[in-house]
């Protein structure tokens, strides 16, 4: 009865194409809506994720806060040193690496040409912690810190806009009034959001600080490896404990510096882009709405030009439930049809979105994005087509044969 029921809905649709179609837009528009930036954002979610995974469940930041609106932080000098970095590497267990990251931007020369990018001191484990290693040449070595080497490290971007050319390695390069010989180039890593990933020059953290001075490593990042992912809460803990003590913080008083797990990251990460589409989809629900009004009112007009029909069915046996059935199905039909065009124009909404931002990882749509737009779909021919099918089954078998 069902496959019957479904042939019959098929030939419904296909004698009043347009009105089918119409009928369809506000379910169309609307689960084209919901997996069009559902496949944006899971598509970012997705490349963040893995590239937090690359980085390690082990993975641990520690950054300066600084809060206006806290009382206690808002008249205080926010710090965050290296000797901070040197007594956590000291004082706690389960810490395998440690790397400082200082950041500024700043003006590279080199054959004539300028370029600014961003210049970054970094430690010796700076390859282990971030995941990010050198792919021709060398990285600095033990001595290079200690004695605050001139020499540098390059990504992509900077080789192309400043037009380096062969042999790269043991060129001269002016970062900023100091000269460095370039010693290494890191792997290539490509944009994200728009921002590219491979700008930038980095030199020992030492030669950072003989260079800027003291004082502008007074908000530096650290940067921690543990040494298993077992170990990573009791090292937070006694980072926290450590670092509190060292700037003096009395009972009570909030934190002035900010410990960020991987875990963390990608929960704040997802949490932003779960509410964004939260958002989204409260939003294009309205299209859902408007489609299933109308759908309602085309299935009304449907049981009124087929009223004989219904009681000529009637008249041959036709119970209640089967008259029932037969509308529910087509509404349901439709809004089905209505479903997998949604789908389709929304997965080609996505990939066209995401291109369009220069630098924004490809569109991702997961299968239970495509299950809800179809379930949406369903949902809302059950729910407005359930009116109109009852009608035409509470219909006077009589009084619909009667009817012209």
């Amino acid at each position: 009865m069902i496959w019957d029921n479904l042939l019959i809905a098929l030939q419904a649709i296909r004698a009043n194409k347009m009105r089918s179609l119409l009928t369809m837009l506000g379910i169309i528009i609307g689960v084209a809506a919901v997996i069009g930036v559902v496949s944006i954002v899971q598509g970012l979610d997705y490349v963040i994720a893995t590239q937090m995974e690359g980085v390690g469940v082990t993975y641990m930041m520690v950054i300066p806060r600084q809060d206006l609106q806290d009382p206690d932080l808002a008249g205080r000098e926010v710090t965050l040193t290296y000797e901070d970095g040197l007594a956590i590497m000291e004082r706690a267990t389960g810490i395998k690496h440690f790397n400082p990251i200082f950041v500024r931007g700043e003006s590279t020369n080199a054959g004539g040409r300028q370029y600014s990018t961003m210049l970054l001191g970094v430690g010796p484990y700076h390859q282990e912690v971030a995941n990010h290693w050198v792919d021709r040449g060398r990285f600095f070595s033990d001595l290079d810190i200690q004695r605050s080497a001139r020499v540098c490290m390059v990504g992509q971007e900077v080789i192309d806009e400043l037009e380096l050319s062969e042999p790269i390695l043991g060129t001269d390069l002016i970062v900023g009034s100091s000269a460095f010989t370039i010693v290494g180039i890191m792997e290539y890593q490509g944009e994200m959001l728009g921002q590219n990933q491979d700008d930038f020059v980095l030199i020992p953290i030492t030669t950072a600080r003989d260079i800027y001075g003291v004082e502008a490593f007074e908000k530096l990042r650290l940067d921690f490896q543990a040494e298993s992912p077992e170990t990573v809460d009791q090292a937070r803990d006694q980072m926290r404990e450590i670092l509190r003590e060292r700037h003096r913080l009395p009972e009570g008083m909030r934190d002035d510096f900010r410990i960020l797990l991987q875990e963390e990251l990608l929960d704040t990460i997802g949490g932003v882009l779960a509410t964004v589409t939260s958002v989204v989809a409260g939003i294009v629900s309205i299209a859902l709405l408007v489609g299933g009004i109308g759908i309602m009112n085309i299935m009304l007009v449907s049981v009124t030009e087929r009223t004989r029909e219904i009681g000529v069915r009637k008249a041959v046996g036709a119970r209640k439930s089967d008259i029932l059935i037969q509308f529910l199905i087509e509404a349901v039909t439709i809004c089905l049809f209505g479903g997998l065009l949604g789908v389709l124009g929304g997965w080609g909404l996505g990939i066209l979105g995401a291109k369009a931002i220069p630098g924004f990882p490809p569109a991702h749509v997961p299968v239970w994005a495509i299950a809800l737009g179809f379930g949406f779909a369903a949902l809302v021919g059950i729910f407005f087509g359930t009116y109109p099918a009852a009608k035409a089954a509470a219909l006077d078998p009589i009084e619909a044969l009667r009817h012209e």
